[in-house]
């Protein structure tokens, strides 16, 4: 029996809309993540991007338990000599905070060409308001707790 490939042509790709309002970002991440890779769909292929297209909105409001929030940091270089630049999670949150949901997601997918490919499909806002209305994004409900 032969392996099940899907073409290009075959692969789908939805719209979802998470609302981070009140969620964990670690629990948030990984069912983005899961979405962008599209290990949701019954022809998941490892070495293919098979994943759908996510919105995620307030991202200003998402959570993070105990004392991350205070005690996190975020690394970046600027490419120069000793140009190393670190953040506390309260004041990226407060600067971009669409950019601690994306490091987040970004940590969870495959590195190289892949993962970069599957993270263009992330789309992050800090409100509640998104300019992709027209794709109709299915609201992904939180699961209970």
């Amino acid at each position: 029996m032969k392996t099940y490939v899907p073409k290009r042509a075959e692969i789908e790709r939805s719209w979802w809309l998470f609302d981070a309002q009140g969620r964990t970002l670690g629990r948030l991440a990984t069912q983005v993540a899961v979405r962008l890779r599209g290990k949701h769909k019954p022809g998941f292929t490892p070495f293919l991007d098979t994943g759908d297209h996510v919105v995620v909105v307030n991202a200003a409001k998402v959570v993070l338990t105990g004392v991350k929030r205070g005690v996190k940091t975020y690394h970046r270089h600027t490419g120069y000599p000793g140009g190393l630049k670190s953040e506390r999670a309260v004041e990226l949150l407060a600067r971009r905070p669409e950019r601690v949901i994306e490091l987040a997601v970004k940590g969870m997918l495959p590195k190289g060409p892949l993962g970069r490919q599957m993270a263009r499909k992330l789309k992050v806002y800090a409100g509640p308001d998104h300019p992709h209305a027209a794709q109709r994004p299915r609201p992904v409900e939180a699961p209970a707790s």
